[in-house]
C-alpha cells in the first residue's frame, strides 16, 4: 500500500509525535494530521478534500473512543481509507470487536515501528 497521507487519531499528544515521529522517519513525504478523539476526528474528514490513506486509531480515548468511532465511520458508505489499531490494549475483546470492522486492516500495539510501517507498505 502507497501511503501519502495519515491521520493519527490519539487523545495523548505524546503519542501522536512519536507516531508521527516514526512515520517522518519511514517516508519524509508523508503528510500528517491528527485528532484528539474519534468525534474530532469524524469532523476532520468529513471536511476533507484529499482523505487519508491510513488512519492510525486508539481505542481508550474520551468523548469518543476508537471502537465508537468504527461504529460511526462504517456507516460511511465510501470507506476508502484503511485503518490500523495503534493502541495500549491488549483486550482480546478490543482485538476482536476492532478487527471486525472490514475497514481495519491491523492491530499494533503502542508504539508504532519501522517493522509495523513496512508490513502496512507491502500490503
Amino acid at each position: 500500500m502507497k501511503i501519502n497521507k495519515a491521520m493519527i487519531i490519539d487523545d495523548s499528544a505524546s503519542d501522536q509525535f512519536l507516531t508521527q515521529y516514526v512515520i517522518n522517519e519511514f517516508d519524509p513525504k508523508i503528510e500528517t494530521c491528527s485528532a484528539y478523539d474519534g468525534q474530532e476526528a469524524l469532523e476532520m474528514l468529513e471536511n476533507m478534500q484529499i482523505k487519508p490513506d491510513i488512519i492510525f486509531l486508539d481505542i481508550n480515548m474520551p468523548r469518543m473512543n476508537g471502537l465508537e468511532f468504527l461504529e460511526q465511520y462504517s456507516q460511511h458508505e465510501k470507506q476508502t481509507t484503511v485503518v490500523t489499531m495503534l493502541t495500549s490494549s491488549q483486550q482480546e475483546k478490543d482485538k476482536t470487536t476492532a478487527l471486525s470492522y472490514s475497514c481495519v486492516k491491523k492491530y499494533f500495539i503502542k508504539l508504532l515501528d519501522m517493522d509495523d510501517l513496512m508490513s502496512l507498505a507491502t500490503h
